[in-house]
């Protein structure tokens, strides 16, 4: 009985940990971008990864990003993980398909910009847009 008890207990505390990390799909575009944004910001680069296009440039960019967030202080990765993000702007480039978010985080404060495409019906971040601009 007690072992029984054990593995009850056992399971339920593992089933509800990972709560915040797990994948939950985005309702629309902001939702998708949102999700990107912050797990990044909080160097969850692995949860951020779920909410991108799987693409060979995507990854590379992303790698990238994530590399450049390890080589910075403990206090900037504090810095970016309390930030809130602020959206300037929401531009649907094809309603329903491509949509172009505009934003800063509270910590840094530069302007920056994502673009998120539907792709077999989810919304997904195409995170090289981000550096080469092209839709």
């Amino acid at each position: 009985m007690k072992y029984t008890l054990f593995l009850v207990c056992f399971t339920l505390f593992f089933a509800c940990k990972n709560e915040n990390n797990e994948y939950v799909k985005p309702e629309n575009a902001l939702d998708a971008g949102r999700q990107f944004i912050e797990n990044a910001l909080k160097g969850k680069f692995n949860n951020a990864k779920k909410y991108m296009l799987p693409d060979e440039e995507n990854e590379y960019w992303l790698a990238k990003w994530n590399q450049e967030f390890n080589k910075i202080s403990e206090q900037e990765r504090t810095g970016f993980s309390s930030a809130s993000i602020n959206i300037l702007e929401i531009t649907d480039v094809v309603p329903d398909s491509v949509t172009l978010i505009h934003y800063t985080n509270s910590y840094k404060n530069r302007p920056q910009k994502i673009k998120v495409i539907k792709n077999a019906g989810t919304w997904m971040v195409d995170f090289k847009y981000t550096f080469s601009g092209n839709l």
